[in-house]
């Protein structure tokens, strides 16, 4: 970069200045002091329909609909939640399916009218789907067919009312669009209703894993997402602003891929809400299929991708099997956990015209903090990128002391993005929490003289697997149970494709079978948190002098004998 072109905080204070389109100013939010957006939406509601056009904005397989289209039907559903179910604001509603058009439809119509969407994990157990609504005092359940198969093998009793998402007649549960034909018939079309929420009234509920216990609900208000999405919109903006020549004029709508569930906030905030102000249009699947996402690419323009580590290998395999035309990808972002450098240069060379990006975030931040792309990313392939706008970060060690550039510390982040709090867990709040506004990822990171954030560890023990997030802890509760093993330890190893997968060591009075270890686990554990390496050893595991168990080494044993990282 020669001296006269502009560095990039020079350019943020450009865009960000008085009467500048994304002019920020002294706010606050949960009386945190923060800097926002002057000209953001107030909250979802007013997003939603300042993003109105007969532009396609859903499309899913052979259903198609405009955002017109998608805001009135949003608005039969709030009318149906409010009148025939009581919905007030404040008053939780779960959804808990796959990606399907109804999912959209549902968070629409439960924020525009103050409601809290509990974005549930459809990979959730029964008992986990329990915990999850009454932890959440959810009035009201969206699911379909397979959630409600989970939801009936429920033991405990759990006080919400449901609504069948694609399946007649599923245990007398009425369906949705039978209740909205029927609603249609007797009050034609409904304009929204009037209820609406306040900027800093909580918006949804995402629950996040922990490294020990159950999971966390993460409340978010409607300002901590409009952060977000303002944030990432300016450094878009930025990153064209800084190019030596500006990109030609788009010559059809953008168009990106849900590659990701939408309870995740990647799907839902990096992929889904920041669609509205961009008209782009979100083509989803069923499930994840390489094979097919090379064929919407292709047929659909698709010009961006967000996922993990392990569905952009998927890509980027098939793309080299089939040769499919995939020339229209200009961007293929990832997110959950770091990706291999490896990789990153991998999409450059696999992919005609898209350029790699990532970003760090948290389900606690409303995934933003920093972010990384194009040039600049393949310049550092290691880094999750420079800060956001309206955020700060700040490395301290034990002490709570501020260290200098290029010093491992605990990664602190404060500013608009930044959760409201744990839902009903005053406890991990006040761990979570430090004077000033500053929030404790649990990170160990350093930032390097030029601001680029390198994340080197994690003080919480957890397995980030495709951008899920695994409890060591609740893994290793589930292996003790069995009555063959004496001492458990779950840790991380990289993987390639998922990013991280869970292993396991183990102390056991007598080898057990890996089909019946297996099977064991299935009762006990969602599928995708079951152990993929298992390493099974006679002797008591090793520990420190005050008896911890050395995880650390474990895990460099594990490594040595799998041949990664």
């Amino acid at each position: 970069m020669s001296d006269i072109e502009p560095t990039r905080l020079e350019m943020l204070a450009k865009l960000t200045a008085p009467g500048q389109p994304y002019e920020l100013i002294d706010s606050t939010v949960f009386g945190r002091d923060c800097r926002f957006f002057k000209n953001a939406p107030a909250t979802l509601r007013e997003l939603f329909a300042d993003s109105v056009s007969d532009l396609e904005f859903l499309i899913y397989e052979d259903e198609r609909l405009t955002f017109g289209q998608t805001l009135r039907k949003s608005a039969q559903l709030a009318q149906l939640l409010m009148r025939d179910y009581g919905i007030a604001k404040g008053d939780r509603v779960a959804i808990s399916m796959r990606n399907y058009p109804e999912w959209v439809l549902s968070f629409m119509a439960i924020t525009s009218i103050g409601g809290i969407a509990v974005a549930m994990n459809s990979l959730w157990r029964p008992d986990e789907m329990a915990y999850g609504l009454i932890d959440s005092g959810a009035k009201v359940l969206l699911a379909d067919g397979e959630r409600l198969e989970r939801f009936a093998q429920i033991t405990e009793p759990v006080n919400v009312q449901t609504i069948a998402i694609r399946t007649n007649d599923y245990a007398g549960i009425p369906e949705l669009s039978v209740l909205l034909d029927q609603q249609a018939q007797t009050h034609g079309e409904l304009p929204m209703p009037q209820q609406r929420p306040e900027p800093e009234d909580d918006a949804t509920i995402l629950y996040t894993s922990g490294s020990t216990g159950h999971p966390k609900g993460v409340v978010s208000c409607h300002k901590n997402i409009l952060a977000a999405l303002m944030s990432w919109e300016l450094d878009q903006t930025c990153g064209i602003a800084m190019m030596p020549e500006p990109p030609p004029p788009p010559t059809q709508q953008a168009a990106t891929l849900l590659a990701v569930p939408l309870f995740h906030a990647t799907g839902s905030h990096a992929v889904y809400l920041a669609s509205y102000r961009h008209q782009r249009k979100i083509v989803a699947m069923y499930k994840w299929d390489a094979a097919l996402a090379a064929q919407l690419i292709e047929a659909e323009k698709i010009n961006s991708f967000i996922a993990p580590a392990a569905m952009t290998g998927d890509l980027v395999q098939e793309a080299a099997r089939t040769k499919r035309d995939l020339s229209t990808l200009a961007s293929v972002g990832g997110g959950g956990a770091p990706r291999a450098p490896e990789q990153v240069r991998n999409i450059e060379k696999s992919f005609v015209n898209a350029l790699p990006g990532t970003g760090w975030g948290m389900t606690e931040t409303n995934a933003i903090g920093t972010g990384i792309g194009g040039m600049d990313y393949l310049e550092h392939p290691e880094s999750s990128g420079r800060c956001s706008a309206v955020m700060e970060l700040k490395v301290i060690d034990e002490e709570g002391t501020p260290l200098a550039s290029g010093q491992r510390g605990e990664l602190l982040i404060r500013g608009a993005g930044v959760f409201r709090g744990y839902w009903n867990r005053s406890d991990a709040n006040a761990e979570t929490f430090l004077p000033g506004g500053w929030m404790r990822t649990g990170d160990v990171a350093y930032l390097d003289n030029e601001g680029y954030l390198y994340i080197v560890d994690r003080i919480k023990d957890l397995v980030i697997r495709g951008g899920e997030n695994i409890g060591c802890g609740e893994v290793e509760a589930a292996l003790l149970e069995h009555p063959m093993i004496q001492e458990a330890s779950v840790y991380a190893v990289p993987d390639e494709r998922l990013g991280e997968e869970v292993a396991t060591t183990l102390y056991v009075s007598t080898d057990i079978a890996d089909a019946e270890l297996s099977g064991f686990l299935q009762e006990r554990l969602a599928k995708f948190k079951i152990p993929r390496y298992i390493h099974q050893q006679s002797s008591p595991l090793p520990r420190t002098a005050s008896g911890k168990i050395l995880k650390r080494d474990l895990r460099e044993e594990a490594c040595q004998r799998l041949g990664v990282g």
